[in-house]
């Protein structure tokens, strides 16, 4: 390492972690060319301007698709933005010497992807996993298969540890292991803020909001917040009206195909809403019809305007500790995928427990599932219980009259 250092062929700052080299220029010669009269900093605008509209259109050209192919890019946004990391992090440490430094990185990714991945397939289409003899067993020994995966990582990790470099190793393993939720409403309030912030930042950004990101501004982020929170109302507002985005994909056994078609639960129906009286002394309205979703939203785009950008304050700070730019080059004006994402992390989390917390009930595919997986006799015991409780609450004569 001396000696690259002392020729140039490995540069370390003062507390000798090594920099990743700066990219070039990624912005296409076209766009180039028709911008080279304007300064740089308009210059940059319109390049993020026209990139940031392209990505738009790809991501309503995504949803367009359907949910099986939104789920295909949401994995490979994952695999995308794990490559970046894993890339920085193999450039400034190769000339450690570390083993199956890669390998593991991507084996531990695989790990917890087969994990959540796994579930959500056992969960969702339960009646397909059902039909294939190999899928049901995967479903059952499921979590067993997923612990027997990472403790072979596990074991791999610790085979591979070095002598004098064993701090450095187990400070990476902790960034191994990485899980995304992404949702359309808190991944649109996300691209809202960002959008917004920028605009309302370049146009009127006057005072600083943080050192680890001098462009941000506290005009930028006051903006972004009320123009997210209004623009999360009215998407949950379109959206909720559209089964095709409030229904969960399933299994139909009759046309052997996926579909998604459902009687939308009470989140998504309109319901009256009384008024404060401030707001009735203005408008003149006693109630006004909203869908129980869109009261929801508002803590979601709030969310996403005060706490998610932390996330990509912290991936500011990430970038500044290796002394990068961005984390790729691989949209002009952007950066990387990673670059586009890091205000998703909080984000997805937050979402996870959020719904969880305030909006998800008992999932009647999972009880099904554990229910098949009893003895016929706990089966009958439990099918005896439940009638005996439908017949006590009533539910069960109009049941019988109706058929």
């Amino acid at each position: 390492n001396r000696l690259l250092r002392h020729t140039g062929l490995l540069d370390t700052d003062d507390s000798g972690v090594p920099e990743v080299p700066v990219s070039a220029d990624d912005t296409p010669e076209v766009l180039n060319k028709a911008l080279s009269g304007l300064s740089s900093r308009w210059k940059n605008w319109w390049v993020r301007g026209i990139l940031t509209l392209a990505m738009i259109s790809f991501f309503f050209i995504i949803i367009y698709l359907g949910p099986m192919v939104l789920m295909m890019i949401v994995l490979c946004v994952q695999i995308k933005c794990f490559h970046e990391i894993i890339t920085i992090g193999y450039s400034v440490y190769h000339s450690y010497h570390l083993p199956w430094f890669r390998t593991l990185s991507w084996y531990f990714l695989l790990c917890v992807n087969y994990f959540f991945y796994g579930e959500t397939v056992t969960d969702y289409f339960f009646t397909l996993v059902q039909r294939e003899e190999p899928l049901r067993i995967l479903s059952k020994y499921h979590r067993f298969i997923s612990f027997a995966l990472y403790l072979t990582g596990f074991c791999m990790f610790v085979l591979s540890l070095v002598k004098k470099h064993y701090r450095l190793q187990f400070y990476m393993v902790s960034a191994y292991t990485v899980g995304f939720l992404l949702f359309i409403v808190p991944i649109s309030c996300v691209i809202c803020n960002d959008i917004m912030a920028y605009m309302f930042g370049f146009f009127f950004g006057r005072t600083p909001l943080i050192k680890l990101s001098p462009k941000k501004t506290w005009e930028g982020f006051i903006g972004g917040f009320f123009a997210t929170v209004v623009f999360g109302i009215l998407l949950s507002y379109v959206m909720s009206g559209y089964r095709f985005f409030v229904c969960p994909v399933e299994f139909n056994n009759d046309s052997n195909s996926f579909t998604v078609d459902c009687e939308p639960s009470e989140l998504f129906q309109l319901q009256d809403y009384g008024l404060p009286p401030v707001l009735k002394s203005i408008t003149g309205w006693t109630t006004v019809k909203l869908y129980p979703f869109q009261i929801h939203s508002i803590a979601l785009s709030a969310f996403a305007s005060i706490m998610g950008p932390f996330g990509g304050f912290f991936a500011s700070g990430f970038k500044r500790a290796f002394k990068i730019k961005d984390f790729a080059n691989t949209i002009p004006g952007h950066g990387g995928i990673m670059d586009r994402f890091d205000c998703q992390y909080l984000m997805a989390t937050f979402v996870n427990v959020y719904i969880a917390s305030f909006i998800r009930g008992p999932n009647p595919s999972k009880v099904i599932q554990q229910l098949l997986a009893l003895r016929l006799d706990q089966q009958l015991h439990i099918f005896n219980s439940l009638k005996a409780h439908l017949t006590e609450k009533g539910l069960l004569p109009a049941l019988e009259e109706a058929a």
